[in-house]
């Protein structure tokens, strides 16, 4: 290893001054968006700092919503206004809809599996095709209203258990818990953990770990060459996650294949999207393996459980420390369901402004800032400017749903601008895509979005909640963690006082 690090730090050097003349010459005549000069060497990446979205938002209003930053060796262009995100996520959508290489999933051959890291190729296209058709159909999820229901029960006797104790709750923990058999369930039809125990808390962190090491700033991604020597460990810490997450898709393949066999004839009415998978995997022309549908699994646990528990804790903290919104979401709920039944999902859609708080929430607490970053397939052309291949391209969503050019008062919790609003989240209205656009969109929308409207319906509906004592609504911690997805810095522990019998 020191031989190899004697080899490459000269190389490197000499490289990087070879680079850095060239980038400084080429983007004096080249077409590309403005942007600031930067540092040699380095380019910007010293002016991202912990909370980039934030940092290119500042830059974007001096440089204008469609910007460029040569970060290391890789340059790239930022979109922070939802003009300029309809020009690239649906006029250049193809063009665009690549996916920038990340050092850290090269282990496992995890990109050319993942529905999020592939590119925009044949392969990826056939997954999201599958997922669409056999996990995320609406008839499908429909049929599995009963399941979520099911889950939403335990998670509220679990609270009522607590409450009868005394003790307060950790809104994120228990909602994370609830939300990972809610996708168990679609997935695997089983629970993975049990909201009682510590094993969902091992999960979280877990999930956690994956995604801050996927998408931490890593210094290889900015100077492939340093890939050589992982100088931040992020390849080898995301390899020993993705091992341990494997161990547990593993447990669940075994147990799915002992039960049921494998072979001809494994269809069977009423198969859920494991069984699904298993079948391709024992059709040797499908080109899937064992090997290859982990990652895919890995997606649909990871993005679906964190997202929906993050959403639901922050609504909850909005809530909390806005009682009149709070009080105007239980009236809807008393007037729409009345006094001592569980919320069904079919009572969603008559709750308009139960929509409305989701919606604000995600438009405020984006749970990835700056989606998953894009990639120019080819040459493009965009607003006049020229996008070359190969660039990355990343979307500002948070800066976007905070654009005084299209939200009134953008940093105040109004879920009120939603109400009789056309304006939503499935990726039509540019101005609010917390989930994206375009073909790149998240695929699991569908199941998220009941998971999170059933799972905060029945908190309301259920339950009364207050701050630990002597805390007044404002002294509420509305800081998010730093990092790529925007948890609560400090969890919401709340005390909760059941209003019905569970």
């Amino acid at each position: 290893m020191a031989a190899l690090c004697d080899l490459v730090v000269p190389c490197f050097c000499i490289l990087l001054s070879f680079v850095t003349f060239y980038s400084l010459i080429s983007r004096k005549t080249s077409n590309l968006p403005p942007g600031p000069v930067g540092l040699p060497v380095v380019g910007s990446l010293f002016q991202l700092g912990a909370k980039p979205y934030e940092s290119l938002a500042r830059l974007s209003k001096q440089y204008g919503p469609l910007m460029t930053l040569r970060l290391g060796l890789k340059t790239t262009v930022v979109v922070s206004s939802a003009g300029m995100a309809e020009e690239v996520l649906l006029k250049h959508d193809r063009d665009l809809a690549g996916r920038t290489g990340l050092d850290a999933t090269n282990v496992f051959n995890y990109a050319e599996s993942s529905i999020a890291m592939n590119q925009n190729c044949p392969r990826w296209r056939e997954l999201r095709r599958l997922c669409n058709n056999e996990m995320f159909l609406p008839k499908r999820l429909d049929a599995m209203r009963g399941l979520r229901e099911e889950k939403v029960q335990a998670l509220l006797k679990h609270i009522q258990t607590a409450s009868a104790a005394g003790r307060p709750v950790d809104i994120g923990k228990c909602t994370f818990s609830t939300a990972l058999n809610l996708v168990s369930r679609t997935v695997y039809s089983e629970d993975v953990v049990d909201v009682e125990s510590e094993s969902a808390g091992e999960f979280k962190s877990l999930v956690w770990g994956l995604t801050q090491s996927v998408l931490k700033a890593n210094i290889a991604d900015y100077f492939p060459m340093l890939s050589l020597v992982d100088p931040q460990g992020i390849r080898r810490r995301n390899k020993a996650l993705l091992k341990q997450m494997f161990a547990f898709l593993d447990e669940l393949i075994d147990k799915r294949l002992q039960s049921c066999g494998a072979g001809e004839g494994w269809k069977k009415e009423g198969e859920d999207f494991l069984d699904v998978l298993l079948r391709l995997v024992a059709t040797p022309s499908s080109g899937f393996t064992r090997q290859n549908i982990k990652p895919i699994l890995s997606d649909i646990f990871i993005a679906g459980a964190e997202t929906s528990s993050i959403t639901v804790e922050w609504a909850m903290a909005e809530l909390l420390r806005h009682p009149d919104k709070m009080a105007a979401a239980r009236s809807e709920l008393k007037q729409a369901i009345g006094i001592g039944r569980a919320v069904q999902e079919s009572d969603i859609p008559r709750l308009p402004y139960l929509h409305a708080i989701v919606k604000e929430t995600l438009r405020l607490h984006l749970p990835g800032p700056l989606l998953l970053p894009h990639r120019a397939d080819v040459t493009v052309q965009v607003a006049g400017f020229t996008i070359p291949k190969h660039t990355q391209v990343l979307i500002n969503a948070w800066a976007i749903s905070r654009d005084d050019a299209y939200w009134e008062n953008p940093t105040s919790f109004l879920p009120e601008r939603f109400i009789g609003s056309d304006v939503d989240f499935k990726g039509k209205h540019y101005q609010f895509i917390p989930f994206g656009a375009g073909r790149r969109i998240c695929v699991g929308i569908a199941l998220g979005e009941r998971m999170v409207h059933l799972m905060l319906a029945s908190l309301l509906h259920a339950f009364t909640w207050e701050l630990p004592q002597g805390m007044e609504p404002e002294q509420l911690d509305m800081e998010a963690k730093d990092g790529v997805t925007l948890p609560k810095a400090v969890p919401l522990i709340v005390f909760p006082s059941p209003l019905m019998e569970i």
